[in-house]
């Protein structure tokens, strides 16, 4: 069975995949149909063909490996003038120009991309990292307000005993310690709150946040107990305790440590549960991942030299470093083999998926060629060249030549195929242990 729902989840992140790669690869057809480009090729994978079909003037289909998509845009760059090209990499980039012009088909030789105005190009090529976003934030929000945040809830799960003496390192109540204020109240297990101070409270932390303001002072609570609702009075005692969010995650101050304060204190404890949160917070987290995927990017080289380290130390791999399609995988095949509830399993395989769009997104605007961030810079500099030709009444400038590019586009493939074959090795050999 373990064996079954390891695949199970290695499905559902491959079939997650696909669907966010074909999306991406949608977002950019889109456009171009509209705007009028001819589009020969829409397909998912590379290496050799699976399976194919032709509709109209564009050819869909599926290749072997599932690690990418493409489209095959008419005229990418602007077609050749017939001198030779001279230089170092000469060949390669004649044989761009040669591939190039391969996509212009008779009869269709306005229907090219670099003939676009600038915003249509970028439209374009932000249309598939845009349509990762997109789908980031639907699945966030389906996380957030659909199905959840854990939290606290207002049913109580426990009531400490007795208040244990502070600097020891005591773990059970002893005669003679005090019973907490909960336990005195007659605060039970199963309880839920309704209100503390007058005030109606829909979660823990409404409650506690009540309590902690309070110390000292008397407070009137109601609490549903069997369907009937019960009155209470209870009275916070102060104590120094370590601070937690609505999620019991620890509250850090400015240098990472542990927010220790005086506060109201009643040893009542809630029961964890998914608390659907206000529309708004889905697209909040996605902004959330944006932050933090840039700010991989913004270390990769580090981050990757670490990966490095660690295949050959076999030290622990960073829980937020990089991963290849194999380290995800192989994280959501143990998610969904995990002795947890399913409701459980399937919200961090949701939110694996939705790391992976925003992922996606902030890496295919990296402004190098061949990513869509690449395009969007030549479209940019043809525009501005455009632009100034046309203030200064000066003749309209030929379309940017991007196949002289070649070189360094070649450079950044490589270098990128390197990353992929270096994190999915480290993947298989020193994964990274997120489940302790």
């Amino acid at each position: 069975m373990e064996i079954l729902l390891y695949v199970t989840g290695i499905l559902f992140m491959l079939v997650g995949l696909g669907l966010s790669i074909g999306l991406h690869e949608i977002g950019h057809l889109v456009p171009a149909k509209l705007f009028g480009v001819r589009v020969g090729q829409y397909m998912i994978g590379f290496g050799p063909r699976l399976w194919s079909k032709k509709i109209g003037e564009t050819e869909y289909g599926f290749k072997v490996l599932p690690l990418g998509g493409f489209i095959s845009m008419s005229g990418m760059y602007p077609a050749s003038d017939g001198r030779p090209v001279r230089g170092l990499f000469r060949t390669l980039v004649q044989d761009a120009r040669s591939a190039n012009d391969e996509t212009i088909a008779e009869g269709a030789e306005e229907r090219v991309f670099y003939r676009l105005p600038m915003w249509k190009r970028i439209v374009v090529m932000l249309g598939g990292p845009v349509m990762n976003l997109i789908l980031a934030v639907i699945i966030f929000t389906v996380l957030a307000s659909g199905i959840g945040l854990q939290q606290g809830t207002t049913t109580i799960a426990g009531v400490n005993e007795c208040v244990l003496p502070a600097g020891t390192s005591q773990t059970e109540c002893e005669p003679g310690d005090p019973a907490t204020p909960a336990a005195g109240a007659g605060v039970l297990p199963g309880d839920v709150l309704v209100s503390v101070d007058g005030t109606p409270v829909s979660t823990f932390a409404e409650a506690s946040d009540i309590v902690q303001a309070a110390p000292g002072q008397r407070l009137d609570m109601v609490v549903s107990r069997d369907g009937e609702n019960v009155d209470l009075t209870i009275t916070p005692i102060s104590a120094e305790r370590e601070l937690t969010d609505a999620s019991g995650q620890p509250l850090l101050d400015e240098d990472g440590e542990q927010i220790v304060a005086e506060v109201g204190y009643v040893g009542m404890l809630s029961q964890m549960g998914y608390v659907p949160q206000p529309i708004g917070v889905g697209p909040e987290l996605a902004g959330e991942n944006v932050g933090r995927v840039v700010g991989l990017i913004g270390t990769l080289p580090v981050k990757l030299w670490d990966v490095g380290v660690s295949l050959f130390t076999g030290a622990d791999r960073d829980p937020d470093g990089p991963l290849s399609v194999v380290g995800v995988g192989r994280l959501a095949g143990e998610v969904a083999a995990t002795d947890a509830p399913v409701l459980n399993r399937f919200v961090v395989l949701l939110n694996l998926l939705g790391s992976l769009n925003v992922a996606l997104f902030v890496f295919n605007l990296i402004p190098l060629l061949p990513l869509d961030g690449g395009h969007v810079v030549v479209a940019l500099w043809d525009g501005i060249r455009r632009a100034w030709a046309k203030v200064f009444r000066r003749p309209h400038p030929a379309p940017v030549d991007a196949t002289r590019l070649v070189p360094l586009t070649v450079i950044v493939a490589v270098l990128l195929i390197g990353m992929g074959a270096l994190l999915m090795i480290a993947d298989v050999v020193n994964p990274v242990d997120l489940l302790g």
